[in-house]
Parts: structure tokens; C-alpha cells; sequence
């Protein structure tokens, strides 16, 4: 047996049984004002306690994180932009010193540790996702991946979801500010062995995200200039013609709207990029026609939510700002990553994924980077903006024909 079906089996026997709650009972139950304290220091270890069963994560996690970091990925560790290097503590333990420092020594309801324990098992599946070439075929260890992410969205845990499959916690483990990008292009050739649904899975998450990403960029960091966006991603381009290219093989083969959509959202910062070099440039100009009237249909509008209209720096912040605010609100969002990342099916402007994104645009005022000197919210949701940019990337097109 592998460790890494070592480590599946362990996950597994916590995420598909009653394990999770019995976690949630007994640190609700701990002395007054320490439960929070109390999960924090079980997280930080990697050895949780259920039911008199010791549960050690450590076994696998200390291994995996340390070659993970060796490929080049920092999957449990956030970036701290003011000390200028990489956080001592995990994500979700940063969190949970957040909620400590927001709540002293009251009592903290059981969903805030539910949903905090989820996000810790999040961030483990993430990490299993860099893994699954280590030994065996990668193919089928993604789906094993898969089959825990549904088991932690599934009736035992908070009720929080996160992605809507295990490719999207492949994106979730590598969209973090690496000051060394040199792990993407190994990753990027390895993830070429995959096979077709996974590859195509893995596509439309990054097409969709780099999107957000680069017009982020586009407006905030570089000030409108794309050869000086494209000098500064070099690690994101490569991954960004992956995905076109992936998606537009994909609609040659069935004409689906999510597909179509997939395109356009990674088209959207930089058409002249892609839209004449080949193989995609070969692929788009023979369904030309099609592919420009299949994208009328996702014009941003003020009535309905549109990712066209969603901006921000790293997905993986989208993420932590939800889980945040789910766990202030003392409330799961219903809202995947992968919802952020589409307009499909159709939602009014009321709906909650418009709900969330100009949540967290809030929380970004309210917290602002500074980006060329000026202070700015890194995730922004603005239907004005994203009119412009489908505007602009639709001119682009039609003169590239």
C-alpha cells in the first residue's frame, strides 16, 4: 500500500463517518472558552481526537507538504506580503487565530468550529491533489481525491462548500503568490498525462480563474498594459493556452455552453494573445462564427451575475475571504469557488453568488492592498467593468477574423 492510500483511507474513515461531529461535540464541550483554542492546537498538530480515537494527519501531512514545497508549492502556507515571506502557521490556523482574537473567551457556536474543521480537511484534499503522481496511476488517485471532496461536502460536515470537484482543489492548492514560480511548468507537463475529462475539468477552472486573475491585473497591477502583464506571468500564460486550447478541442467535439463560456473567460484579459497563434488560434477561426454568437450570451448586465464582472488576485484569497466570513456570520455560503467562476445557470443579480462576491468586495474595501502605491481592494465584483471587458475582448475578436 502506497501513502498515499494510506493517507486516502485515513481521510476517509473521518469524512465518511460521523467522525467529523463527534470532533465538533467534544471541542464544543471543552472547558469554557477553550474550544477554538482547543481545535487550533489539534490543526497546528495534525492529530485530531473523536469518539477516544486518536486521528494522526501528521503521518502524511509533514511528508507530503515538505516534497509539495520542494516541487515548489506552498499548499497549507499563505504568503505574508508585509514580512515579505511565507507564514509560519497553516491557512486554517491563521484562521482559527483570527476567530480567537475576534471572539476572547465566549462561547463559539458549533457550526464556527464545524466549518473551520472543514476547511482544515480542505486544505489537506488540496494538498493530496500535488500528490497524486507520486506512485500508481494519477488518474485514478484524483478520483479517490474526488471521492473525499464529496464526502466532506456531504451530510457529515458543515454544510460549507468549497469546490464542485477535485480538479478545482488543484486549482484552490496553487493559486497563491509563490515568490520562485518554477513549479508550474512541471506541474502544467505532468497535469498533460491526465486524461481527457480530468484534463478538460482542469481547464475550465483555470480558464475561468486566470481570467479573473489577469483582468484583475490588467486594471489594478499594471495599469492597463498588457506587454508588462504578460512580462510579469510568465507562470500563468503557459497554463492559460492550456486551458483555451483544452476547452476549444472540447467544444469542436460537443457544443456546450459552459465550454463556450470556459473560452471567453479565459480569452478575456489578453485575446490577442491566443486568438492567432495556433494550435488554438487554427481551432477558433474555424468555428468562428459559431463561437462569437455562442458569446453574445454571456454579455455582463446588471440583472444577472456574470464572472466577467468578478476581478481579484488569487483564487485562493476568494476562498479564505468566503470561509471568513462564513465563520463571522457563523453561517456556511452555499457557494462554490466554481460557482464564482460561471453565470451558469442563469442567476438574477439577487442571487447569492452576486450575494458573496460583493461581500467579499466589501471585506477587500474594507482591507485594501497597496498596488502601485495606491491602496485597493484585491476582489472586486463590478457589472460596469465587466461590460467593458467583454466589450473589449469581443472588438478583439471580430478584428482578429
Amino acid at each position: 500500500m502506497t501513502n498515499f492510500d494510506r493517507a486516502c483511507q485515513l481521510l476517509e474513515t473521518v469524512l465518511t463517518g460521523d467522525g467529523r461531529r463527534q470532533i465538533v461535540h467534544e471541542a464544543s464541550g471543552s472547558r469554557n472558552g477553550r474550544a477554538l483554542h482547543d481545535l487550533r492546537d489539534a490543526m497546528r498538530a495534525n492529530v485530531l481526537k473523536a469518539g477516544g480515537r486518536r486521528m494522526d494527519f501528521d503521518s502524511f501531512v509533514t511528508e507530503y507538504d515538505r516534497r509539495t514545497r520542494a516541487d515548489g508549492f506552498h499548499v497549507l502556507h499563505d504568503w505574508d506580503g508585509k514580512a515579505d515571506d511565507v507564514n509560519a502557521e497553516t491557512i486554517p490556523v491563521d484562521v482559527a487565530n483570527y476567530l480567537i482574537d475576534r471572539h476572547g473567551d465566549a462561547p463559539v457556536d458549533p457550526i464556527v468550529l464545524a466549518i473551520l474543521l472543514d476547511y482544515y480537511f480542505m486544505h489537506l484534499l488540496a494538498l493530496l491533489t500535488l500528490r497524486i503522481w507520486d506512485a500508481g496511476d494519477a488518474n485514478a488517485n484524483l478520483d479517490r481525491v474526488e471521492h473525499l471532496r464529496a464526502a466532506l461536502q456531504g451530510p457529515g460536515g458543515s454544510g460549507q462548500p468549497f469546490a464542485a470537484n477535485a480538479e478545482t482543489l488543484l486549482l484552490i492548492a496553487t493559486a497563491h503568490f509563490e515568490i520562485q514560480e518554477r513549479g508550474y511548468q512541471a506541474l502544467l507537463e505532468k497535469v498533460a498525462t491526465l486524461d481527457e475529462d480530468h484534463r478538460s475539468n482542469i481547464a475550465l477552472g483555470h480558464a475561468a480563474s486566470i481570467g479573473c486573475h489577469l483582468r484583475f491585473g490588467f486594471e489594478a497591477t499594471y495599469g492597463r498594459d498588457t506587454v508588462v502583464m504578460r512580462d510579469d506571468n510568465v507562470a500563468d500564460y503557459p497554463w492559460l493556452r492550456f486551458a483555451v486550447t483544452t476547452l476549444i478541442e472540447e467544444y469542436s467535439r460537443r457544443r456546450a455552453d459552459a465550454v463556450a463560456e470556459g473560452i471567453l473567460n479565459g480569452l478575456s484579459a489578453d485575446v490577442k494573445a491566443f486568438v492567432n497563434t495556433p494550435p488554438f488560434g487554427d481551432l477558433f477561426h474555424a468555428h468562428e462564427d459559431e463561437l462569437l454568437q455562442a458569446f453574445e450570451r454571456f454579455r455582463p448586465s446588471e440583472r444577472t451575475y456574470s464572472p466577467l464582472s468578478f476581478f481579484f488576485n488569487f483564487s485562493h484569497n476568494v476562498v479564505k475571504g468566503t470561509i471568513v466570513d462564513a465563520l463571522v456570520r457563523g453561517s456556511p455560503w452555499n457557494v462554490t469557488l466554481n460557482d464564482l467562476l460561471t453565470g451558469l445557470p442563469c442567476e438574477g443579480a439577487s442571487g447569492p453568488r452576486q450575494a458573496l462576491a460583493t461581500t467579499l468586495m466589501g471585506h477587500a474595501r474594507r482591507n485594501p492592498d497597496r498596488i502601485r502605491g495606491q491602496l485597493m481592494p484585491v476582489i472586486v465584483y463590478d457589472p460596469r467593468a465587466g461590460r467593458q471587458a467583454y466589450g473589449i475582448a469581443m472588438r478583439k475578436l471580430r478584428e482578429a477574423g
